[in-house]
């Protein structure tokens, strides 16, 4: 992103800069006899820089994911609270009503309080089915977020393997150590298949 005359640099942008000035350094060896191998390293962190730009993505993605259904989780157990409230209330005036039709002596006054009793206990059981409804929901949304986390984690996981893969290749053309190429493949590797894992939701 430029502004000002000012670049700012993300993490994949040096990784990339590594590739292109491995791949420099590929043609550079080329010319004076040099073996193909340090240009497979420059091509493999270019590829590697790439997919851990959208492993990254993707984490950033699970993780805003995950707050917003969390937040929503909130909403839901807040609604569910006030409803809860609400059945309270109706429950007093259902206990004051019972008293005072017990206290009664008239029978057409009992009846009429009979009759708030048996619509205050209907009020109940709908702002009941309401609230269950509500924490249902929140338990719901709980679930999906810490689902999303748990992905979020996998995601993490695979752009750090992919980074250290980076790190690895970048060393191993400032040393030419073989040992290092099978070292930032196998690292590569496990990155890929965690960021599988993290795809498949596992």
């Amino acid at each position: 992103m430029s502004s000002g005359g000012f670049h700012v640099h993300g993490p994949h942008d040096h990784a990339v800069e590594h590739a292109t000035h491995g791949h420099d350094a590929a043609h550079h060896g080329a010319d004076h006899g040099g073996s193909s191998s340090t240009n497979k390293i420059a091509m493999f962190t270019a590829i590697v820089a790439t997919v851990g730009a959208i492993f990254a993505y993707m984490g950033g993605a699970t993780q805003a994911n995950a707050g917003l259904m969390k937040n929503d989780a909130a909403i839901k157990k807040t609604e569910a609270s006030n409803q809860w409230n609400y059945f309270q209330s109706k429950s007093t005036k259902q206990s004051l009503a019972e008293l005072a039709r017990d206290l009664t002596p008239a029978e057409t006054e009992k009846a009429k309080y009979q009759g708030k009793i048996d619509r205050y206990e209907k009020e109940k059981n709908e702002i009941k089915a309401v609230a269950e409804k509500l924490e249902a929901d929140a338990h719901a949304f709980d679930q999906q977020s810490e689902a999303q986390m748990h992905q979020h984690h996998r995601w993490a996981q695979a752009t750090t393997a992919l980074q250290v893969a980076i790190a690895l290749a970048a060393i191993a053309l400032l040393t030419k150590k073989k040992w290092l190429e099978y070292g930032m493949y196998g690292v590569a590797a496990v990155g890929l298949g965690v960021g599988a894992l993290a795809f498949l939701h596992i």
